[in-house]
C-alpha cells in the first residue's frame, strides 16, 4: 500500500472476551485495514486494539468499533486501575507510510466530528490534533476522571468539547482523538502490593515531576496478581529508550528494598527501540543493526526488486507534492542523514593503509562510525520532526483572532519550528567535522564519496539555518529571541570555519 496510517483505539473494558471480540471484528469488518494486535487488561480494564489502514478505511474502522464501544460499554458500572473518561476512552492516529502527521491531524478531526454528530459523544482533539494547547496532554483532559472532566465541561465555557455534545454521554462519557508520533507503552511490575510504592517511583520518573524526559508515569495495582505495577508511555524512545526508563524503575525499587518481578509491551513497538535495549543489556560491541537476519535480508531484497528507488521516489514525490510539508528544513535533514551515512560507509570500508578493512580499522574509524550512526539516525527523525513542527505553526495560526490563547500558541509553535531545524544545523556541524577528520586516513578509493558527504553536511548546516531565521523573523517572544542567538552564531561561526578547511 502506498498511504498508510496506525490507529491505536484504547477501550475501556478488559475483562469481557466477548466484547472485545466485537471490537476487533468491528474493525475488521472495514475493507482496506488489517488488525496487527489486540491487547486487553483485566486489572487496568482496559482493551488496545493496533491496526493500519489506508486513511479513509482507518477514519472508518474506528467510528465503527467506537460506535460498537457505545453500545456494549457503561462507563457507570466500570472500575479499573487506568485512567479514562470514556468507553472509547483514546483514539490516536499514527503516520506509517506515504501520510505526513498534518494528514493524521485532519483524519482525527474528521472522525471526531462524525463521533460528536452521529453518535452524540463529546469529543477533544489532543497530541498534534489539538485546538487548544492545554489540551494537548492527555493527561489534562484526564485530570480528575470523568467526574472532573464533567465538572470542567459544565462550569467553563473552555472546556466546551471540540465536537457534540457539552455533556458527557451518559455511558460512553467522552471520547479523545488526536494524532501523535509512535509511542511505547511499557510497564515495570514491581514484587510488592504496596501501590504507594509505584505511586512514588512514578512520579520520580515521569518528565512532568522532574523525571525522564519524555515519560510519562502512573503507579496502578494488579490485584488479580497481588503485585503493583509503573505504568509507562515512551513517547519519544530515541531520546529515552526504553532500557533507560526500565533502569531507572529498577534503581528507584532497589532503593525502597523492593525488587523487579518483569515487565511488559502494550501493543506493538518499533524494532529499533529493542535493538538499543539488545544492544545496551548485552553490551554488545560495535553493533550494528544490520546484524540482525531480518532486517539485512529486507536491504536485500530491497536492491534486489528496486524499492530503495521507490521509497527515495515516495520523498522526493512527497517534496513536490505541491504541499507545505515536507519543504526545505525536511530536505536540509535529509541531507545531513545522507552525510552521515557516506561516513559511515567510508568508516566499514576502512583506513587508508593497505589491505586494512572494517574489522581491523583503527579507534579513530571505530568511534566517528559509532558517533556517525547515531547522528544519522537522529537527522533521519528530524526529517518528520520538521514537517509536524511546521503543522504545529500552520495550526496555531488557524486559530481564531479571538481565542485568547492563539499568540501564545503561535509563540510555542514557531519556538519549535525554530528548535527542530537548528538541531539539524547542529548536528550537520559534528557529522562535517567527523567527514573531514577522516580525510586524511581514507582511502583514495572513497575519498570521492566522503568529499560528497562533506558537500550535503555543509548544505544540510546552511539549509537548517536558512529556516531557523525565517522563523525567528516571525517570532515575538523576545525571550527566546534572546536564548537562541548565541546558538545560531555559534554554528554560523562553526560553519565559516569548516569552509576554510
Amino acid at each position: 500500500m502506498d498511504r498508510l496510517v496506525e490507529c491505536v483505539p484504547n477501550f475501556s473494558e478488559g475483562r469481557n472476551a466477548e466484547t472485545v471480540r466485537a471490537l476487533v471484528e468491528a474493525v475488521r469488518s472495514v475493507q482496506g485495514v488489517w488488525v496487527l494486535d489486540e491487547e486487553m487488561d483485566r486489572d487496568h480494564h482496559r482493551a488496545v486494539i493496533t491496526f493500519v489502514g489506508e486513511p479513509a478505511a482507518a477514519v472508518e474502522a474506528a467510528f465503527q468499533a467506537t460506535r460498537t464501544a457505545a453500545g456494549a460499554i457503561d462507563l457507570r458500572v466500570h472500575h479499573g486501575g487506568h485512567p479514562r473518561v470514556g468507553a472509547t476512552d483514546v483514539i490516536p492516529f499514527v503516520p506509517i507510510r506515504g501520510v505526513t502527521m498534518a494528514d493524521c491531524v485532519t483524519l482525527a478531526r474528521n472522525l471526531g466530528e462524525r463521533i460528536g454528530r452521529e453518535l452524540g459523544i463529546p469529543v477533544f482533539l489532543y497530541e498534534q490534533a489539538a485546538s487548544r494547547a492545554d489540551r494537548a496532554n492527555l493527561e489534562s483532559i484526564r485530570q480528575g476522571g470523568l467526574e472532573g472532566l464533567a465538572n470542567r465541561m459544565a462550569s467553563n465555557p473552555a472546556w466546551a468539547p471540540d465536537y457534540g455534545p457539552r455533556a458527557l454521554h451518559p455511558t460512553a462519557g467522552a471520547t479523545v482523538v488526536g494524532a501523535r508520533p509512535p509511542l511505547i507503552a511499557y510497564n515495570v511490575n514491581l514484587q510488592t502490593d504496596d501501590l504507594a510504592v509505584a505511586k512514588a517511583i512514578a512520579k520520580t520518573v515521569r518528565f512532568s515531576s522532574g523525571g525522564l524526559p519524555f515519560v510519562k508515569a502512573i503507579g496502578v495495582e494488579l490485584a488479580s496478581r497481588h503485585i503493583v505495577q509503573v505504568s509507562m508511555n515512551l513517547t519519544n524512545y530515541e531520546q529515552t529508550p526504553i532500557h533507560v526508563a526500565y533502569e531507572a524503575v529498577r534503581r528507584e525499587a532497589e532503593q525502597r528494598g523492593v525488587n523487579v518481578s518483569g515487565s511488559e509491551i502494550i501493543g506493538l513497538i518499533p524494532q529499533r527501540a529493542l535493538l538499543q535495549a539488545a544492544e545496551y543489556f548485552l553490551k554488545v560491541e560495535r553493533f550494528d543493526p544490520t546484524q540482525v537476519l531480518e532486517t539485512r535480508l529486507e536491504m536485500v531484497l530491497a536492491k534486489t526488486t528496486g524499492d530503495l528507488s521507490a521509497s527515495v521516489s515516495d520523498f522526493l514525490g512527497a517534496v513536490a507534492a505541491g504541499t507545505p510539508t515536507p519543504g526545505g528544513g525536511s530536505v536540509a535533514a535529509m541531507a545531513g542523514a545522507l552525510a552521515a551515512a557516506l561516513g559511515v560507509m567510508v568508516c566499514r570500508i576502512g583506513s587508508s593503509g593497505a589491505g586494512t578493512t572494517a574489522p581491523s580499522q583503527p579507534a579513530d574509524h571505530t568511534s566517528s562510525e559509532q558517533r556517525l550512526v547515531r547522528l544519522g539516525e537522529r537527522l533521519r527523525g528530524l526529517i518528520q520532526a520538521d514537517a509536524d513542527a511546521y503543522a504545529d505553526v500552520v495550526r496555531a495560526y488557524r486559530l481564531p483572532k479571538t481565542d485568547g490563547t492563539r499568540a501564545e500558541a503561535i509563540s510555542a509553535a514557531l519556538r519549535k519550528a525554530t528548535e527542530v531545524p537548528l538541531e539539524t544545523a547542529d548536528l550537520a556541524c559534528e557529522t562535517a567535522s567527523l567527514l573531514r577528520g577522516l580525510l586524511s586516513q581514507t582511502k583514495p578509493t572513497v575519498a570521492s564519496d566522503l568529499k560528497v558527504g562533506l558537500l550535503m553536511a555543509l548544505a544540510a548546516i546552511e539549509g537548517g539555518l536558512e529556516n531557523v531565521m525565517t522563523n525567528l523573523k516571525a517570532q515575538g517572544n523576545q525571550g527566546f529571541l534572546n536564548e537562541i542567538a548565541p546558538r545560531v552564531q555559534a554554528i554560523q561561526q562553526r560553519l565559516v570555519e569548516l569552509k576554510k578547511l
